[in-house]
């Protein structure tokens, strides 16, 4: 009597996923942005703050507003500028606090997790500037009644695209430098002490290199490809000296 011996069967072992997709990480990253005293003050003061500088400006202006799309613009960067903190927090912030380690023993891929970063802040700049330009526009109808708005709906959606621009380009200079206070002073230092200074000695230059004056062009509809390559170039530098940097730093 012969005796069936079973044929063992190799079977192939299969992966699976366990990272979640790009769109919850991004989703985590807003959350995670939110969910800190100082991530609440900087979306709060971005939010406030275009409005607050659009009553003082209405209510201390000699002569009435002609136009809306100067005052929204101009006071629309003020909450850009805070949002590049935003930014600059998500990033270099995690290496500041050591949160870091946690963050890449979850998701080891850095380009990955640099992605949803970016795709977060960017997300919160556009929606946090465009409520804040929208309070700047209840304020205006209300206080400058006879102001026309010729170019307003423009000037909206430039606030908007400053909001996400700015704060990609927070995010990227924090994920470069890796260091909270030192990625928002170079930064600072360099759009409002170095830029307005080249801005008085050598304005082709200035305009050429300068992130805020590319934005007042594009919401006067000046300049557009110019404006637009200004941004783009910004990000991009931003982004990728970020992603380098990033992925060379050694977790302490």
């Amino acid at each position: 009597m012969t005796t069936a011996v079973a044929t063992p069967v190799h079977v192939r072992p299969t992966t699976r996923r366990t990272s979640s997709s790009l769109p919850s990480a991004i989703w985590l990253e807003v959350r995670k942005s939110l969910s800190t005293r100082s991530g609440l003050a900087l979306g709060a003061v971005a939010v406030l703050l275009a409005p607050a500088a659009t009553a003082i400006a209405a209510g201390t202006a000699g002569a009435p507003v002609d136009n809306v799309l100067g005052p929204l613009v101009v006071t629309g960067m003020l909450s850009a500028l805070v949002l590049v903190s935003l930014g600059v927090l998500s990033t270099a912030g995690e290496w500041s606090h050591g949160s870091v380690q946690t963050t890449f023993l979850l998701e080891p891929r850095r380009g990955r997790v640099l992605a949803a970063k970016a795709g977060a802040v960017a997300l919160l700049g556009a929606v946090l500037a465009l409520v804040a330009a929208g309070l700047s526009s209840l304020l205006l109808v209300t206080m400058e009644p006879s102001a026309t708005w010729d170019g307003g709906a423009r000037a909206i959606g430039m606030v908007a695209v400053a909001g996400a621009t700015f704060a990609l380009i927070g995010a990227g200079v924090g994920a470069a430098v890796g260091n909270t206070p030192g990625a928002l002073t170079g930064f600072y230092l360099v759009e409002l002490g170095l830029l307005p200074a080249l801005q008085v000695f050598k304005p082709e230059v200035a305009d050429n290199i300068d992130p805020g004056a590319a934005v007042l062009s594009l919401a006067q509809g000046d300049q557009t490809g110019r404006s637009i390559t200004i941004l783009a170039v910004w990000v991009g530098l931003a982004m990728i000296a970020g992603a380098v940097m990033n992925r060379r730093r050694a977790v302490q």
